[in-house]
C-alpha cells in the first residue's frame, strides 16, 4: 500500500538499537477526511539501497474500529540478519 495522493498527519521515526529505523505514519484518507491509515514500517540501509524489512498498514474507521489492511506487508531479510530461533 502506499500513501500516494493522501495527506501525511503525524510522522515519527525511531533508531532501533542496531541501526534499523522504526516509522510510524498516519496517513488522512481521501475518502474519509475522519479516518485514517496507520503505517508501522521498520527499514534498513542496504548495501546499495533503503530496504523495507517489514511494513503494516491499520485502517482507522471514523467510527473508531481497526483493520489490518491486505496487501503488499513486505519481508526482506538483510543478508547479514542473525537467525533467531523458534
Amino acid at each position: 500500500m502506499t500513501a500516494e495522493g493522501q495527506n501525511q498527519k503525524a510522522r515519527l521515526v525511531s533508531k532501533l538499537p542496531n541501526g534499523d529505523t522504526l516509522n510510524f505514519t498516519v496517513w488522512q484518507t481521501d475518502r474519509d477526511p475522519l479516518a485514517e491509515i496507520v503505517t508501522i514500517e521498520i527499514g534498513h540501509e542496504g548495501s546499495s539501497r533503503w530496504e523495507t524489512i517489514h511494513r503494516i498498514n491499520i485502517y482507522r474507521s471514523s467510527d473508531g474500529r481497526f483493520v489490518l489492511l491486505p496487501g503488499k506487508q513486505t519481508m526482506v531479510v538483510p543478508s547479514d540478519a542473525e537467525a533467531v530461533g523458534t
